[in-house]
């Protein structure tokens, strides 16, 4: 089984390819779709399309997981968040991959035991978990890997 876990964003999207297997899951690849501050919207928008397209066709996931969208005050910076994820879920639609959702708090209690683990904690252990031999950067690209590993832990 292979699980694609997306940190969506529209500066910065995290994603990690883990291969499902015993006793522990694979790294196949993780990293960062970045766009640029000075490109319009709908191009930054194509562009997480575009790169996120590519990487279900390369790696034809058995499925995708998405954070759920959460937000406090900044209500501008979760509908971008939100147009990221819109984009995201229809490129898994066109290539018919179901999606999964969970919230940050289910994420930081699956990899680390605790809802209330910081950036560094998640790192940290998502770095021991996959056996990495360093912290995997940037942490949107760890946060990725998180959320692979924690629909991996959920449906063992």
């Amino acid at each position: 089984m292979i699980v694609i876990g997306i940190d969506p964003g529209v500066a910065r999207t995290g994603y990690g390819v883990l291969r499902r297997c015993d006793p522990r899951p694979v790294p196949l690849t993780f990293g960062c779709i970045e766009t640029g501050g000075d490109s319009r919207p709908s191009r930054r928008l194509l562009e997480i399309y575009e790169r996120v397209s590519l990487l279900f066709d390369e790696y034809a996931p058995d499925c995708i997981v998405l954070e759920q969208l959460f937000f406090s005050r900044n209500i501008t910076s979760a509908m971008h968040v939100s147009e990221a994820r819109g984009v995201i879920l229809l490129a898994a639609e066109e290539r018919e991959i179901p999606v999964t959702e969970y919230t940050p708090n289910q994420v930081k209690l699956a990899v680390t035991g605790s809802g209330r683990a910081d950036k560094h904690q998640v790192q940290e252990m998502v770095r021991r978990l996959l056996c990495l031999q360093e912290l995997p950067q940037p942490d949107d690209a760890a946060d990725g890997l998180a959320i692979a590993l924690c629909h991996i832990n959920m449906v063992r």
